[in-house]
């Protein structure tokens, strides 16, 4: 069967995808849409139909981070409606569950010689950050004592998967209810 034949209809979300996992892989450098269309099976031609050239891919893949990382969790009616401690759990369970942080750690490697990545990484941690303070005020933090409770839930989150690999995905969800009463405790 010709594989580029049945793989002509593949979806911006799928280009999207599998320019992040490129990305993670390989790099900014090895991101390239000869790449992409060979890992999904399909002529170069088929890029065209969701992007206008690389650029625009890049540009749309940092919209498809924020989004796919941050505001599926940081704008969920569901979530927004839970008990902030409640809140909080949900959302560690969310980001291991789905392995939200797993191209940060690319992304902001990235940003590091990227304006328009960094900006992207700065709004991310802007509405994470919101996000997160906004259910420790209203378990009654305010000044320091927020902002490090905010900071510390997002630095863990982000960056515990690829520290501590070896941990089993058991043990992380044993490990989110310490967490989560060790930064709310008064």
């Amino acid at each position: 069967m010709d594989t580029k034949r049945t793989n002509r209809g593949v979806s911006k979300r799928k280009w999207l995808e599998t320019g992040l996992e490129s990305l993670s892989k390989n790099g900014i450098a090895g991101l390239k849409v000869e790449k992409l269309a060979r890992a999904l099976g399909i002529a170069r031609a088929g890029f065209y139909w969701h992007f206008k050239n690389r650029d625009d891919l890049l540009r749309q893949l940092l919209a498809y981070w924020v989004h796919e990382s941050t505001a599926v969790v940081t704008t969920e009616a569901n979530m927004l409606a839970l008990e902030p401690k409640k809140r909080l759990t949900k959302t560690a369970e969310m980001i291991l569950e789905h392995d939200l942080g797993r191209y940060d750690m690319a992304i902001r490697q990235w940003a590091l010689t990227n304006a328009e990545a960094a900006r992207a990484v700065r709004k991310v941690n802007r509405i994470r950050l919101d996000f997160l303070r906004d259910a420790f005020r209203e378990l009654g933090f305010t000044g320091d004592d927020l902002d490090m409770r905010a900071m510390l839930f997002l630095c863990y989150q982000t960056w515990e998967s690829s520290t501590f690999r070896e941990i089993s995905r058991k043990r992380r969800r044993e490990l989110i209810v310490k967490r989560i009463e060790l930064l709310t405790r008064r």
